[in-house]
């Protein structure tokens, strides 16, 4: 089986996997996941409008009113997914290994990149993953990615620096380079 949703007949092949691979997570878990993660943002959201003021005043609402009222439907409809998946039965695939794993391929590298932005600049880390994708996941040349990578992020570098003067994130090597 493949890395994308070919078509073989009149099924996706991500079908195909959904329906041999082994369940990484149910469907039930995903909504009770979910449910507990949008609740804990609805919490902050109304904790935070509440502590900058939710009320009414005389001359009309507070700068909290609104977000927080908000907050609060958003955490009665989570509260519902909520029960609802934890009564619920729903035990079909929501993704299997494989799936799970096709993700992994872009989110680790692409959070190692976000992490690395803070200390080698946004040039230098795109440079890295650029050059990385391709050499992992298209099989170019050494030579090919490490030029890319490069290329990309000079042309980037000329843009955003030089002719917009729109400061991006720095790191060690513009640095020493007097940027």
């Amino acid at each position: 089986m493949g890395w994308g949703a070919t078509i073989r007949g009149d099924t996706f092949m991500s079908e195909q996997l959904q329906d041999t691979a082994p369940a990484a997570i149910t469907v039930r878990a995903a909504e009770i996941a979910t449910a507990l993660l949008i609740t804990i943002g609805a919490v902050v959201v109304m904790v935070s409008n509440y502590q900058i003021g939710a009320g009414w005043e005389p001359d009309g609402p507070q700068a909290g009113y609104f977000p927080m009222r908000i907050g609060a439907i958003i955490f009665i409809a989570c509260m519902v997914v909520l029960w609802q998946a934890w009564h619920g039965e729903n035990e079909k695939v929501f993704v299997t290994w494989p799936q799970l794993r096709q993700v992994a391929v872009i989110l680790v590298p692409l959070t190692v990149y976000v992490a690395l932005i803070a200390f080698l600049g946004i040039y230098v880390a795109s440079a890295i993953f650029i050059a990385g994708f391709m050499l992992v996941i298209g099989k170019f040349a050494w030579w090919r990615a490490v030029l890319t990578g490069v290329a990309i992020n000079l042309v980037l570098f000329w843009i955003f620096e030089m002719q917009f003067r729109v400061p991006l994130p720095k790191g060690p090597l513009e640095a020493a380079l007097g940027f």
